[in-house]
């Protein structure tokens, strides 16, 4: 896949660390990490576009109602932040934190650490989350091959095997060396959580995702060819539930340019837990984004109108990508 169409920035930035330029405010952390006893809940504070009115009140909405909401849009080409809302704001994602893994699978390829070695289906791996490795009767697969399926499908299986040939340490050392401070893969996928695991799979800041994807777009995570290595397995992604259901295109095959839009959109989802990031390139521009809302999950209504909203952020982002640029 060629990643979404953006110049090269003039100024090398590590991806992980969102500019502080004024153009759009960042609002306070609010908490920090949530999942540690309580719920971490933003303000709602921050800067945005005039063309995401509607975004900033839906997300306002949900957010008066106890939602944590942290949300941030930024410009491909020119970085300039377009949406900033809590978007330092520490929240868990669930399996949204696979890309941290992804990168350092692509990089240990890459550096020739990891070949395309076949990894046996082990009991210590297995949770029954997403994913269909579980259900095929190939019980060994290829490095790369499981790389997409967590890349398509957030496999649970898959995602435990890498993590576990990669080592969790390495995938946080990778996203460090990035700038990422906020963001991190912390445990494997489990069936249950005790009391003693970490309280989700991965955490993060809204800003320093959109700037993750940036830096993939741009050819700058690691290198040029790790980043379009990470941008297939996520271009597979099939879950365009949130605020990637908005632009109308095939959930199943999205690669390619449609209508002139090229998408790559990630999600975490659990019980009380929606997050998404990506990039979308259309016809005037390219815009990297990145949202998190935790919530009460206790009726269909609550979860219903999460999703709303981020479809209403969804509808936005598209609007932009297809109107002339702002002079």
């Amino acid at each position: 896949m060629t990643e979404p169409d953006a110049p090269h920035s003039s100024r090398r930035r590590r991806p992980g660390r969102p500019a502080d330029d004024g153009s759009a405010g960042h609002g306070p952390v609010g908490g920090g990490r949530a999942g540690g006893g309580g719920r971490s809940r933003g303000k709602h504070r921050g800067g945005a576009d005039e063309r995401f009115t509607a975004t900033t009140e839906a997300l306002g909405t949900i957010a008066q109602d106890g939602a944590g909401v942290s949300a941030s849009i930024i410009d491909t080409s020119t970085g300039r932040a377009l949406l900033a809302i809590d978007d330092r704001l520490v929240q868990p994602v669930s399996g949204l934190g696979r890309v941290l893994l992804l990168i350092e699978v692509a990089a240990q390829l890459e550096d020739g650490r990891l070949h395309g070695d076949r990894l046996q289906r082990m009991a210590r791996d297995t949770a029954t989350g997403a994913g269909l490795w579980q259900f095929l009767q190939e019980p060994t697969m290829q490095v790369p091959d499981l790389a997409t399926l967590v890349g398509a499908t957030a496999d649970a299986w898959a995602t435990n095997a890498l993590l576990t040939t990669v080592g969790i340490d390495a995938v946080r050392a990778r996203a460090e060396s990035l700038g990422v401070e906020r963001s991190a893969l912390i445990d494997r996928v489990r069936d249950r959580r005790g009391p003693d695991d970490a309280p989700d799979v991965s955490v993060a800041a809204s800003g320093e995702l959109s700037w993750l994807f940036r830096g993939l777009a741009l050819g700058e995570v690691v290198d040029q060819t790790v980043s379009n290595r990470v941008l297939g397995w996520l271009s597979l992604a099939a879950d365009l539930s949130l605020v990637a259901g908005s632009f109308g295109l095939d959930p199943l095959a999205h690669r390619a340019l449609d209508h002139g839009l090229q998408s790559v959109a990630v999600t975490g989802s659990g019980p009380g837990i929606r997050a998404e990031a990506g990039v979308l390139r259309g016809p005037a521009s390219s815009v990297c984004y990145a949202v998190t809302v935790r919530f009460e999950d206790d009726s269909l209504q609550r979860r219903l109108a999460v999703v709303d909203a981020l479809r209403t952020m969804g509808t936005e982002v598209l609007e932009v990508v297809h109107a002339p640029a702002e002079r």
